[in-house]
C-alpha cells in the first residue's frame, strides 16, 4: 500500500517500523499473553510509548523542530495503513494515535509555552497521554446542546459535567475538555472553551463500565464534580473551543482512512491464503467461480479506497480546502472495507465467525468505523451541503461537524 510514496525518511521510518512490531511488540504480546481485546496495563502501555519514541516513530508526523519528521499527510496514511494490517495488538500505540502526538499536533499553535511546557511536551516525549472530550451522553452530533459546564470563580475554573465514550480516557492523564464557559440565549449559541484537565484531579472519576462491540478496552466515561483548575488551562482562548474543534476535523476524518484500509487489507491477503489452503469437493477452495468474485472485488474495492484517500491526501498537503473530500473519504472508505470485511468473513466459513479470529475482529472494527469519528449520515450532510451550497446557517453545521469528529 502506498508504494507510490519514495521519500527516503518515509521508506526507512516504515522498515524501522516493521522491525519494531516483529522483533519487540509480538514478543511482548506473546510474553504477557495479552491481546487487543485485553486492558493492557498501563506500565505497559507507557512502555511502549517511550520507546516509540526513543526510535524516532511516536512523533513522527510532528514537524522537524518539535521532535519530529516532517511527515506530510500522505506519509503518515502510509504508516497508519501499515499498523493497522500488521494485526498487532499495541499497533495504536507505536504512533500514538490513542493519546499521543496525533491527538495534539493541531493544536499545538494554540497553546500557551506554559502549555506546551506541562501538557504537550511531555506527550510527545511519550511520558503523557491525553484524549479529547466533547461527546456526552445526550449530545452526540449535536454539539451545541453539550451541558458540561466551566464556571470562573477568580482565578479558576469550576468544571461539572460528564463526557461519554471518550477514546483513549482510560489510560490519559489530562483531557482536553470541551466545556460551556458562557450560556447561550434565544438566538445566540453558547460559548464553548477547550480546558486542559488532569485527571487525577479531586471530583474527577473515570469509569471504564462498558465495553464497545470491538471488545477494545480504550474508551470511557469522565465525570467532573466541582473540579477546579487554573483559568490558564483554558486553550486557545475562552470561547474559542469550536474553532480549535474545527482545526483538526477534516485531516483527523481523512487519517481514519488508512486504519481502515489496513484493517480491510489484512482481512483480505487472510482471505487469500486460506482460499489457496481451504479444500473442500477435492481441491482448493479458490477454484470456485463464487470465491473467486468475492476475491475480485475485494481487490478492486481496496484499490479504490487506497487511491481516493492518497488522492485526498495530496490535496490536504497542498492545503486545499478538505470539507467535501475528506467526509467524501470517510464515508466511502468506510462502508466499502466494512464490505470487505463481510467477504472476508464468507470466504472463511465457520472460522469467520469465530470469537476471536483476526477476520471476526476486524469485522467488527470495521463496523464501528462507520459510527464513530462522524457517522456516515453526518458525512453525506456535509457533501450534501457542499454540492448543493444549501445555504445553511455554518455555525449550527460547524458545530455537528465538530461534535463528529
Amino acid at each position: 500500500m502506498f508504494d507510490h510514496l519514495t521519500n527516503p525518511v518515509l521508506i526507512e521510518t516504515r522498515a524501522a517500523m516493521r522491525r519494531y512490531i516483529e522483533e519487540e511488540l509480538r514478543p511482548l504480546e506473546a510474553e504477557l499473553g495479552l491481546g487487543s481485546e485485553d486492558p493492557w496495563p498501563r506500565e505497559v502501555l507507557q512502555g511502549v510509548w517511550r520507546r516509540s519514541s526513543e526510535l524516532g516513530l511516536y512523533a513522527s508526523c510532528l514537524p522537524t523542530q518539535l521532535g519530529g519528521k516532517g511527515l506530510n499527510i500522505a506519509e503518515q496514511c502510509a504508516l497508519k495503513a501499515d499498523l493497522a494490517a500488521s494485526g498487532c495488538s499495541l499497533a495504536p500505540h507505536v504512533l500514538g494515535d490513542l493519546g499521543g502526538p496525533p491527538r495534539v499536533g493541531n493544536m499545538l499553535k494554540y497553546a500557551t509555552p506554559e502549555q506546551i511546557a506541562r501538557y504537550f511536551g511531555p506527550v510527545i516525549r511519550g511520558e503523557r497521554s491525553t484524549c479529547f472530550a466533547m461527546t456526552e451522553p445526550h449530545s452526540g452530533s449535536d454539539a451545541m446542546s453539550i451541558s458540561t459546564t466551566a464556571v470562573a470563580d477568580g482565578d479558576e475554573l469550576v468544571i461539572d459535567g460528564t463526557k461519554h465514550y471518550i477514546s483513549g480516557a482510560p489510560f490519559a492523564d489530562f483531557a482536553i475538555v470541551m466545556c460551556v464557559t458562557t450560556p447561550g440565549s434565544a438566538g445566540t449559541p453558547p460559548s464553548i472553551s477547550a480546558v486542559l484537565v488532569d485527571l487525577d484531579l479531586p471530583g474527577v472519576t473515570v469509569s471504564t463500565e462498558y465495553t464497545p462491540m470491538s471488545g477494545q478496552h480504550i474508551d470511557a466515561d469522565i465525570r467532573f464534580e466541582q473540579v477546579r483548575v487554573p483559568r490558564a488551562n483554558i486553550l486557545g482562548g475562552e470561547g474559542n473551543g469550536f474553532k480549535l474543534g474545527m482545526s483538526r476535523i477534516n485531516v483527523n476524518r481523512l487519517l481514519h482512512c488508512p486504519t481502515m484500509l489496513g484493517l480491510a487489507m489484512s482481512v483480505y491477503r487472510s482471505s487469500l491464503d486460506y482460499a489457496r489452503t481451504r479444500r473442500q469437493f477435492g481441491g482448493p477452495i479458490a477454484r470456485f467461480q463464487a470465491i473467486q468474485h468475492m476475491l475480485a472485488d475485494m481487490a478492486a474495492t481496496l484499490w479504490a479506497c487506497e487511491s481516493m484517500i492518497a488522492q485526498t491526501a495530496a490535496l490536504a498537503d497542498t492545503g486545499a480546502d478538505l470539507r467535501m473530500r475528506a467526509a467524501a473519504c470517510k464515508l466511502f472508505v468506510s462502508e466499502r472495507c466494512f464490505e470487505v470485511a463481510d467477504k472476508a468473513v464468507q470466504i472463511h466459513g465457520n472460522v469467520g465467525v469465530t470469537r476471536g479470529h483476526p477476520v471476526e475482529q476486524a469485522f467488527r472494527k470495521l463496523r464501528m468505523f462507520r459510527i464513530f469519528t462522524g457517522t456516515s449520515e453526518i458525512q453525506r450532510n456535509t457533501i450534501a451541503r457542499a454540492i448543493l451550497d444549501t445555504g445553511e446557517e455554518a455555525p449550527a453545521a460547524r458545530a455537528r461537524d465538530a461534535a463528529a469528529s
